[in-house]
């Protein structure tokens, strides 16, 4: 959640930024201010009422102790007493409906995101490589793996329906070898910390870091103990995570960590679960936009300000994977209309298709600030400070296996067919140096 306090104290600047979001801050804050000014003038008139009940009950003693009748000042008590338990509850409602509001509205973007619509306002801040020029057609992935024997989308979806895959053989390989170098890369030469969470949380950590309650409908929600309801957060519930992010950063959450440990930097490699929600006929063929896939995720928890150098340097080791393989790239910095609802700035890095003719996002690396640490209670104490202060939270896909797999399928791709394996990956795959067609099964 972005900060109470801001809002209050600079209501316009927020409005701006909501707008820049391509949002009607009128339709975002709904009665904001009238709520608010509901609850100060609640908490006002109680300090004030509860001064006079205070001044009445001294001289209610004092009366007592003189042997004079105090039944009026008793009764006026009694009713001052009334009216504040009223106040409060009007306070404490308009506390609650504050909350409500906050948990919808997006993070705000930082002053250099571009302010645009959709993916075609983004900006193009790098680009790395050549794409490889063929003397033969390119193919896509899926009819590539196909025709190799790795991938099987047929078989997928009898077991589990569309949106699935399959891998045998070397492609099984390679999915392994890719995460595993990954890892290898981020914690040997990046100095992340390996981790690995539950593939299930519950409804707390996703509204912790943002996809609560705004975004179910993206999720797999369990059938393990009643259904889910915006706002009742039982820790019985659970969800099948969309990426390692939520288990990793909720880590901390409901905790306060001393400056001295800052920065932490954690890597996950998980599956994640998508329900894909909206994108129905949209990359239907291939590996682009699955239900599962499995994901190396970058997290750091870091000081206020540090947290953009962090971001370029988090960004950084994303693209070290990608260059250390060969795959060409670009850098995007994505626009206010297109940002995700969390983030307060926000790198796409994209991978060359050639098979497709076209750059696909391949991670996503954000800046949350101190949005994500705000909706978790994930706080620093400063060393030597009595005060404790929200910490910002970072992450992006270091990177997304299947589409790093497929990547490699189109950008290494041969004319008879095969695709050679990157030389990094080489020892990961047993000293194999090219994929070939494998055994065919009935």
């Amino acid at each position: 959640m972005i900060d109470l306090a801001l809002m209050r104290a600079n209501l316009p600047f927020v409005e701006e930024k909501l707008r820049a979001r391509g949002m009607d801050p009128a339709a975002a804050l709904g009665n904001f201010i009238e709520v608010d000014q509901q609850r100060r003038d609640a908490i006002t008139r109680v300090e004030t009422l509860k001064a006079e009940r205070n001044k009445l009950t001294a001289e209610i003693a004092a009366l007592r102790r003189s042997g004079s009748d105090a039944t009026a000042q008793t009764e006026q008590t009694r009713t001052l007493k009334t009216e504040v338990e009223s106040l409060e509850a009007t306070a404490a409602a308009a506390d609650e409906r504050l909350r409500e509001m906050m948990q919808i509205i997006p993070n705000l973007p930082q002053d250099e995101v571009p302010v645009g619509k959709s993916e075609h306002d983004n900006r193009v801040e790098k680009t790395w490589g050549t794409p490889p020029a063929f003397d033969f057609p390119a193919k896509p992935h899926w009819e590539l793996g196909e025709a190799l024997g790795i991938l099987d989308f047929n078989r997928a979806a009898k077991i589990s329906g569309s949106r699935f895959v399959v891998h045998y053989g070397q492609g099984a390989r390679l999915e392994r070898a890719l995460a595993n170098f990954m890892l290898d890369l981020h914690t040997g030469e990046h100095g992340y910390t390996e981790v690995l969470p539950p593939y299930m949380v519950n409804s707390k950590s996703l509204f912790g870091t943002g996809q609560l309650p705004k975004f179910a409908e993206d999720l797999f929600h369990c059938d393990d103990k009643g259904s889910y309801e915006p706002g009742n957060y039982q820790e019985s519930d659970h969800w099948l995570i969309p990426t390692a992010e939520v288990p990793v950063t909720n880590l901390f959450r409901d905790e306060t960590l001393d400056e001295a440990q800052l920065p932490i930097s954690f890597c996950a490699y998980t599956p994640c679960f998508r329900s894909e929600a909206g994108s129905y006929g949209k990359d239907v063929r291939g590996m682009i936009r699955q239900h599962q896939f499995q994901k190396v995720e970058l997290v750091k928890f870091v000081k206020p300000e540090d947290s953009n150098e962090e971001h370029e340097r988090l960004t950084r080791n994303a693209e070290a994977v990608l260059e250390r393989l060969g795959l060409p790239y670009r850098r995007m910095l994505l626009c206010t209309g297109d940002m995700g609802f969390s983030s307060a700035k926000t790198y796409d890095l994209e991978v060359w298709l050639p098979g497709q003719n076209l750059y696909r996002e391949i991670s996503s690396c954000s800046n949350f600030e101190a949005f994500q640490a705000r909706r978790a209670n994930i706080r620093y104490r400063p060393t030597g400070a009595k005060k404790t202060e929200f910490l910002h939270t970072l992450n992006g896909s270091g990177l997304a296996v299947g589409r790093t797999y497929l990547a490699i399928l189109e950008n290494y791709q041969q004319a008879d067919g095969t695709v050679r394996v990157p030389d990094a990956l080489v020892p990961y795959m047993n000293g194999a140096t090219v994929i070939g067609k494998q055994q065919e099964r009935s």
